[in-house]
């Protein structure tokens, strides 16, 4: 390793990453899976408290490998129990994780980049701009610190924070993996959703390399409406989002797409909106979430009022889509859905614009 190298982030590494490190070092593939337990299961980042990993490939660690996480630098609790922690990268960029409890189910909103590019337009991370994704480390680092935090893994993580994880897709994927390893967080399939507006190949790639959860931000029934709401309509349209999120719940009858669609009062919640969504989602399982509009400075959106909101999810239920209105929590402390903002050095402008290609974030000089 030459001087300008960087030791590699052992929370970069998944079980097999570990395994073959070790085996690198001299030692049995074993002593791998053993280091990736006290990481991850145990939370221990001291070399010398692994007390069944050799003092010898301790020391070889030590000299080969750093262990390192984001850092906590704010806690805030609301009167609900959710909590929004910020924590800092080791660049200086800020990134928000939320705790949501309720009885006995944790739920661990996650980020997966600094900023997003999106720009989705009731979107508060979106008027942050976009920095760089997050690594495998500073994804699965959020999880880390909850299970410490709560003394135990979370039960749920959804990768809904800052950030369009499609456009992370690796280190998205391998830490998401990481999340459901008998050896790290032991998180059932099913107990992990990612959430994404709609980056269409990385939908049947993710497919093909996971079976997490699949949650879209919908918010709108037409490509009119959504090419103003969610940009990134304009590349990836409703005739080839439906179709792929069909596709990824297709082998299981028991599992549906999560459609996520924000309540703007007077922009998508009229009983027309309601009729064109139902004859959009036809035939795909569907599971719907209302989500009240969560306001936050320099946006001139409203709320729909709660009798629209409710009407709205009468009208999907009585046609059989399954919609439930999602209660809002952690508002106060600008925890709630879209509200997330860390603290982003906004690259857009320096850079040029930056735009999904091929389910791939490129950077247009």
């Amino acid at each position: 390793m030459t001087a300008t190298e960087a030791k590699p982030n052992l929370l970069d590494l998944d079980l097999a990453d570990c395994e073959t490190l070790v085996v690198d070092l001299g030692f049995k593939a074993f002593h791998g899976r053993n280091l990736f337990k006290w990481i991850h299961k145990h939370g221990v980042l001291d070399y010398d408290a692994m007390t069944d990993v050799p003092k010898r490939l301790r020391e070889a660690l030590r000299a080969t490998a750093d262990i390192y996480l984001p850092r906590i630098i704010a806690d805030h609790p609301s009167a609900d129990g959710t909590t929004k922690w910020v924590m800092e990268l080791a660049d200086g960029q800020r990134i928000e994780t939320v705790y949501i409890p309720e009885g006995k189910r944790s739920t661990i909103c996650v980020s997966s980049q600094v900023g997003c590019a999106l720009d989705c337009a009731f979107c508060a991370t979106a008027r942050q701009g976009f920095n760089r994704n997050l690594s495998v480390a500073e994804i699965i680092g959020q999880v880390w610190h909850a299970a410490r935090m709560l003394g135990a893994a979370p039960t749920n993580v959804v990768m809904m924070g800052m950030g369009e994880p499609l456009a992370n897709f690796d280190a998205s994927v391998k830490a998401m993996d990481i999340m459901q390893d008998d050896l790290a967080y032991m998180l059932a399939k099913q107990r992990v959703t990612l959430s994404t507006s709609g980056i269409v190949p990385n939908i049947y790639r993710l497919r093909e390399l996971s079976d997490v959860s699949l949650a879209v931000s919908l918010h709108a029934p037409n490509d009119e409406l959504r090419d103003r709401l969610v940009p990134i309509n304009r590349k990836y349209p409703l005739a080839e989002l439906i179709p792929a999120c069909k596709t990824y719940v297709a082998n299981d009858k028991r599992r549906k797409v999560t459609w996520e669609y924000v309540m703007l009062d007077g922009v998508n919640d009229s009983m027309a909106h309601a009729k064109q969504l139902i004859r959009l989602l036809e035939g795909v399982p569907s599971k719907l979430n209302l989500i009240p509009f969560n306001p936050f400075a320099g946006n001139d959106f409203g709320t729909s009022p709660p009798d629209r909101i409710e009407a709205f999810r009468v009208r999907l239920t009585r046609a059989g889509i399954f919609a439930m209105t999602r209660k809002t929590r952690g508002d106060e402390i600008a925890a709630a859905c879209g509200q997330l903002v860390g603290r982003v050095e906004d690259r857009t402008r320096r850079l040029g614009s930056i735009r999904v290609e091929d389910g791939r974030l490129e950077v247009q000089r």
